[in-house]
């Protein structure tokens, strides 16, 4: 299964397209091709707890059963396999997620649509790294209590999943120094028309809502409880419009037209929590009910579910990330975000072709399936049952 998923989600034409493109082919024949150490990229994502030999056998094993005309290859020594894989560097990696990676979810996904519009929603988490002199410096260690530092540094990772399928379709890394606001306005411009964009109050930002909205996407935020536009029409459904300014003690400043929605929750286990108070582009009632607009946001929780899919399952849970360059940690998260793609592929075709809402398909049955390996089943025909 897993190599044979890994090629059908990253076909190795466009595996060979990307190399190219990144100035990553080889100008001689080396005994592990930039093809091969893709994939192994991404292999290191799907076997985490695996030694780069033990990955690298699978994955070759894998490729000369699925890629017919896949050369083989020896397997190196452990030092080798590390100089492939700085050769190849993170950019073809990264570079083959985002050719490949879009949301999944169809007409009839459920969960995966507002009034027509595609749920998408805006998050950020941070990873541990090898605890290397040259991680600490490039990526940062974040403080604890009394003025400790933590064990590990830490890589910052802000993403753009579907809510629907859980599929992770834009992303950005960089050091935890560098805030998940800094972060959001490198990943908004990749919104689309047809879209509805979740955030929490932590990007709450007028800049940062101006720059979304200019792509055509909707915007459906959780406001700062300081942050409070001038009220300028009450709307039959108990919303209201109100103009955002980019500073509220100017009245000749830059400002926007949002509908408000607020809105407590009993979860009946005493007094009603909130309030919760949203922002949105969508301002017609007529259009989408404030009702439901506040239950389309607990949507945004799926992202939160996609990065613990990503860290505590996929990767193990208080794993540490294995490589110690920054580059090469790049190109590690790079690959266990193709390989959460991968996973999440084969997820939503399995409950389309069920009719079954993606949310009933288990993440970690579809990561133990993935993990079979096709290399006991290499003596047979790809034809072949």
């Amino acid at each position: 299964m897993s190599v044979g998923l890994l090629t059908r989600v990253f076909p190795p034409e466009v595996v060979d397209e990307v190399v190219a493109e990144c100035g990553r082919t080889e100008q001689r024949h080396r005994s592990l091709p930039a093809r091969v150490m893709a994939y192994f990229a991404i292999g290191l994502g799907l076997h985490s707890e695996g030694s780069y030999e033990d990955v690298l056998g699978l994955m070759t094993d894998g490729l000369a059963w699925a890629v017919p005309d896949a050369e083989p290859v020896r397997l190196p020594s452990k030092s080798a396999i590390f100089q492939a894989r700085d050769r190849l560097g993170p950019e073809p990696v990264k570079a083959l997620f985002e050719r490949v990676a879009v949301p999944l979810a169809v007409s009839e996904t459920p969960g995966a649509w507002l009034a027509g519009r595609r749920l998408v929603a805006l998050d950020g988490t941070c990873v541990d790294i090898a605890d290397s002199e040259v991680n600490d410096e490039y990526f940062g260690r974040p403080g604890v209590n009394k003025g400790e530092r933590s064990a590990f540094p830490q890589a910052r990772l802000v993403a753009l999943a579907e809510c629907g399928t859980h599929a992770v379709f834009a992303a950005e890394i960089d050091g935890c120094r560098t805030s998940e606001l800094a972060m959001a306005s490198r990943l908004v411009d990749r919104l689309e028309p047809g879209m509805v964009l979740l955030a929490d109050r932590g990007f709450t930002s007028f800049a940062l809502w101006q720059q979304a909205s200019a792509t055509g996407a909707d915007l459906l935020w959780r406001a700062r409880n300081n942050v409070k536009p001038r009220p300028i029409e009450q709307l039959d459904d108990g919303s209201w419009l109100g103009e955002l300014r980019a500073d509220n003690t100017k009245l000749n400043s830059p400002h926007v037209v949002v509908r408000v929605v607020e809105y407590h929750i009993d979860d009946g286990r005493g007094e009603p929590l909130g309030p919760f108070r949203l922002f949105t582009t969508m301002v017609d009632p007529t259009e989408v009910t404030a009702s439901e607009l506040a239950t389309a946001y607990a949507q945004r929780w799926e992202i939160e579910s996609t990065f613990d899919e990503l860290k505590t399952h996929q990767r193990g849970p208080k794993r540490v990330l294995r490589s110690k360059s920054p580059t090469l940690v790049e190109q590690e998260i790079w690959g266990h975000l193709c390989c959460h793609y991968a996973i999440r592929t084969l997820m939503f075709e399995a409950a389309h072709e069920a009719r079954l809402d993606p949310d009933r398909v288990s993440f970690t049955a579809a990561l133990r399936i993935t993990r079979r390996s096709l290399s006991q089943a290499r003596d047979f025909s790809p034809s072949g049952h």
